[in-house]
C-alpha cells in the first residue's frame, strides 16, 4: 500500500498536491469542449483537483490503490478515454496518449503518419466509453 501524498519522502507531484497551486487550477480549468489529459502519477494531480472521481481512469501501476481510494476507477489498461478525461499509465505510455488522442481527434491515418515520423507505434489496450471516433 502506497503512503498518502502527505508523508511522501518525495518532491514532485505530490509536493505539488500538497501545495494545491495545480489541483485548484485543473478544477477551474473544466469546461465543455475541454480535453483534460495526463499520463503515469500526472493522473494523481486530476484526482487532487476531483477529476476522476467516479470516472474510468489509470496511472502508474504504483499508486494505482491511491487513485482508487481517492474514487477514480481504475482500469486496467495503457489509456483510459472517457470522453473529457483520458488518463494513462506510466510515463511512456504518454506516448500511446498522445497517439490515441491524433487518432480520435485527427483518424487513424493522422496517428499512423505521427507513429511514423516518431519511430513508435502505439502499444497496449486502449479503453474507452465513448463510442469509437476511429
Amino acid at each position: 500500500m502506497s503512503p498518502s501524498p502527505e508523508v511522501r519522502p518525495h518532491p514532485g507531484v505530490w509536493a505539488e498536491i500538497r501545495r494545491g497551486t495545480l489541483p485548484r487550477a485543473l478544477a477551474a480549468a473544466v469546461r465543455p469542449g475541454l480535453t483534460i489529459s495526463a499520463p503515469c502519477t500526472g493522473v494523481m494531480l486530476l484526482s487532487a483537483a476531483g477529476l476522476t472521481n467516479g470516472r474510468p481512469c489509470t496511472t502508474h501501476h504504483r499508486v494505482r490503490p491511491d487513485l482508487e481510494r481517492q474514487g477514480g476507477v481504475v482500469k486496467d489498461a495503457r489509456v483510459v478515454d472517457d470522453g473529457d478525461l483520458v488518463t494513462a499509465g506510466g510515463v511512456t505510455s504518454g506516448l500511446d496518449l498522445a497517439l490515441w488522442l491524433v487518432r480520435r481527434e485527427l483518424g487513424a491515418d493522422a496517428a499512423i503518419g505521427l507513429e511514423g515520423m516518431l519511430e513508435y507505434e502505439a502499444r497496449g489496450t486502449v479503453w474507452h466509453a465513448a463510442p469509437d471516433r476511429r
